[in-house]
Order: structure tokens, then C-alpha cells, then sequence
């Protein structure tokens, strides 16, 4: 039998390669907002961040979603995220 292949993503916070299941996608739409995707199909320029804290934090102080998604994520879009972020740790 052949095994499928699992996608595989870069955390942004951590640098670690981890399986797309793993990840939570945040995205920069077309229309200039950035938002979490949890089910990594909205369209728009996509960045991959673990679904710990640890990494959120990581990633904000590095500034690495800015350089992902190409633009200047403001402090307001970093609290939003990081509410949704505990929201979607809390549900599983």
C-alpha cells in the first residue's frame, strides 16, 4: 500500500517543520486584514504558527508574521490573534 503524503509547514515562531494539521494559518486577505484560518483554505497569503503561546510570543518579538505575510501587522491584529489563538486551544 502507498503511504500519502503529509504536507508538511514551517512554524514561524519556532522554525520547526511540523505536519499542515499541526499548524494554525494566518492569513493577509486580499482585502487587507489578517485573521486566523482555522481550516487553512481562505484565500490570501498564508504563515503558519504552532498552537502554543510560546511560538505566538516568539513570532511577534521576531516580527516574523510582518515578514511572512508582507505587511505591518499592528498591535490591535497581535491581541485579536492571540484571543483566537486561546480560543482554538481551548476547543481542542
Amino acid at each position: 500500500m502507498v503511504q500519502k503524503k503529509i504536507p508538511l509547514r514551517k512554524c514561524v515562531g519556532c522554525q520547526e517543520m511540523k505536519p499542515k494539521r499541526e499548524l494554525i494559518r494566518v492569513v493577509h486577505s486580499p482585502d487587507d486584514r489578517v485573521f486566523l484560518d482555522p481550516t487553512g483554505k481562505k484565500a490570501g497569503r498564508g504563515a503558519y504558527i504552532c498552537k502554543n503561546a510560546e511560538c505566538f510570543k516568539a513570532a511577534r518579538k521576531k516580527k516574523a508574521l510582518d515578514r511572512s505575510l508582507k505587511t505591518s501587522v499592528s498591535d490591535d491584529v497581535y491581541r485579536q490573534l492571540e484571543n483566537d489563538l486561546a480560543t482554538v486551544n481551548s476547543d481542542g
